[in-house]
This record gives structure tokens, sequence and C-alpha cells, in this order.
């Protein structure tokens, strides 16, 4: 892997339609196409002036370049405003993160869930599992695997299922 350093300047977007006022850092084509050579977002891990970053997803801006948005949390601990510069070192982060081990084990005792699940591509599949994981509670993250077993059995999608729960509520 390719780890590259540069400065990089923290901007701010006025105006551009979702982005609005979102804050980030611009790698460059030159660098980002060292990184990865994928015109769609990836992720990377690194350093942001001290600041440890692990598995954040860089954004296509068009032209090869791409955008790491800088959140609150992030703005914090760097402690410098838009307009100032701070120093880059990022590797490609390319391994996917683990799925849930808990949903894996229920759609496994579910041949058939098992079966539609690994069909999915690995994106659709983080849907799934992100979800479950980001349960703040062990009932609702039960729910959550038992609502997702019950998509895969019916062939649902991860937006299908989350759409059915919604005209329950």
């Amino acid at each position: 892997m390719v780890e590259c350093k540069f400065e990089a300047m923290i901007r701010r977007y006025a105006q551009n339609g979702d982005k609005t006022n979102w804050t980030f850092i611009r790698i460059p084509a030159k660098i980002s196409s060292q990184l990865s050579e994928s015109r769609k977002g990836f992720r990377v891990s690194g350093w942001l002036d001290g600041l440890h970053i692990e598995k954040v997803a860089l954004i296509p801006e068009g032209g090869g370049n791409f955008i790491l948005p800088l959140n609150n949390a992030m703005r914090k601990q760097i402690r410098k405003p838009v307009g100032e510069k701070i120093m880059v070192s990022m590797i490609a982060d390319l391994e996917p993160p683990p799925l849930d081990p808990e949903l894996i084990q229920c759609l496994r005792d579910e041949p058939e869930a098992w079966a539609q699940f690994s069909t999915l591509t690995p994106s659709h599949q983080r849907y799934f599992s992100t979800w479950v994981a980001s349960a703040k509670t062990t009932t609702t993250r039960d729910k959550r695997i038992a609502h997702s077993v019950d998509a895969m059995m019916r062939k649902w999608d991860y937006g299908q299922m989350i759409r059915a729960l919604k005209k329950v509520d």
C-alpha cells in the first residue's frame, strides 16, 4: 500500500446541494490516484494533523478529485478553522469492515435466508449489518436481526425492509 503525505487546506462549501456548509479537505487527483484507481468513493486511514483516522470515506468530487468531510468531532480535535492548512498522511483502507457476527450466525441458521443474503453485494450486506450493529439496546438489536432474517426469507433488499417496517409503525 502506498502512503501519501501532503498538506491540505480546510475548506467549506457555501452552496453545493446536499453538501452545503460541509467542512472538508480536498484530495487532488494526483494523490487519490496513488491511493486507489477507483472513481467511486473509498476509505482511508491515517493522520490529519495528529488526529488518527480509520476507515474514513472519501467522496468523489469530479475530475479524479475527492473530498474527505471533516465532522464536528474531527474539527474540534484538529483545532484549526476553515482556511488553515493541515498535514495529511493516509493510505487506502480497502478491507471491508467485518459483518456483524450475530447477524451472520442467525442468517446461517436459516439456509434460505443465508442463501439470499449471500447473493447481495458486499455494500448491501453492510446495510443490514450496520443497521443491526447500530442498535443501542439488546432488545432493539434482536428485533433488527429478526427483521433482517425475515427480509431475506421474503427476498427483500434493505430498502424494501425499511419501508415495510415504517408502514407497521
